[in-house]
């Protein structure tokens, strides 16, 4: 199913999309709480109830009619990986960065988290402004030391992250450093959704095309299959460090052709593109997954 948070009328509501309806969920009839993060922590308890409402469809609102927010609003954790990607690592390369031994993770700040559609800022602090597309998956339950192969059960679903970066205050201290966090977390700069997508409804993630238009431009385009860690591998290495919970969310690693990289969609050399090409006001970026969707967001 997929699961969305969303503004009808001033009252902000859990539902579900069938088709181009929104199915409500939670409501002065339901137990279903109006929190994913409560939904999700008690999914065990709420699922039966929840697909009976889906197949009742007792109220149901166009798509048309509401407005999608963030479907996680409250996440302890925000994080993601980076240089994940085969073709993405060899065009960091190419700028000078030395790719990383193991996997390199940072913290997305919670208060970057935007809308499927909310505007995206663009600070006067920064002239590099940049987009890239990824695929994140929200923690089912609490995960501690679980290995690869157990990992897809603690998968409760999959979204669209676009994981928006400020590249001048990524090269503050280089070379000796590439700074991640503050870079990567300014207000706005963590649009997410547009709904999740439970993990029964996404029978491989390691095999979906994902691609990121910049004003209708194809800027990026490849496949979650050239992941260096694959999702299971991404859950061993950080539940070996710390406790994943409930409504974590992890943003996967983007493919290659954001702003900073000469190469083309595909990662591979493109003599029509120049580089540095950084989002300006009135820019339009539209992330794409297959199996799940797309957002948008204007720059402002």
């Amino acid at each position: 199913m997929k699961l969305l948070r969303y503004n009808h009328n001033g009252v902000i509501s859990i539902g579900a999309k069938s088709g181009n309806d929104v199915i409500e969920l939670s409501n002065s009839d339901s137990d279903i709480s109006h929190n994913m993060l409560d939904l999700i922590s008690n999914w065990t308890q709420m699922e039966d109830e929840i697909e009976e409402k889906i197949e009742s469809r007792v109220i149901t609102i166009p798509l048309s009619e509401i407005s999608l927010l963030p479907p996680l609003e409250n996440p302890g954790k925000f994080l993601a990986i980076g240089m994940n990607y085969q073709k993405h690592r060899a065009e960091s390369v190419d700028a000078g960065i030395t790719p990383p031994r193991n996997q390199m993770w940072f913290s997305k700040q919670i208060s970057s988290i935007n809308g499927p559609n909310g505007d995206i800022l663009k600070p006067d602090s920064t002239m590099m402004l940049d987009y890239e597309v990824e695929l994140a998956f929200v923690v089912g339950k609490e995960c501690y030391l679980v290995k690869a192969e157990d990992a897809a059960e603690y998968i409760f679903g999959f979204m669209i992250c676009n994981d928006i970066s400020m590249r001048d205050w990524q090269m503050h201290n280089m070379p000796d450093r590439i700074e991640l966090m503050i870079g990567k977390s300014h207000d706005s700069h963590g649009p997410i959704g547009p709904w999740i997508v439970t993990s029964d409804e996404i029978p491989d993630p390691h095999n979906l095309k994902l691609e990121c238009f910049v004003n209708g431009e194809l800027r990026q385009s490849s496949n979650t299959d050239d992941m260096i860690w694959n999702c299971y591998e991404q859950i061993e290495y950080l539940s070996s460090a710390m406790t994943l919970n409930p409504g974590d969310i992890i943003a996967t690693g983007t493919p290659p052709g954001s702003g900073f990289s000469p190469r083309g969609a595909s990662g591979k050399a493109d003599k029509e593109r120049k580089g540095n090409v950084f989002l300006q006001s009135g820019d339009v970026v539209r992330c794409e997954i297959e199996l799940i969707g797309s957002i948008e967001n204007s720059v402002v």
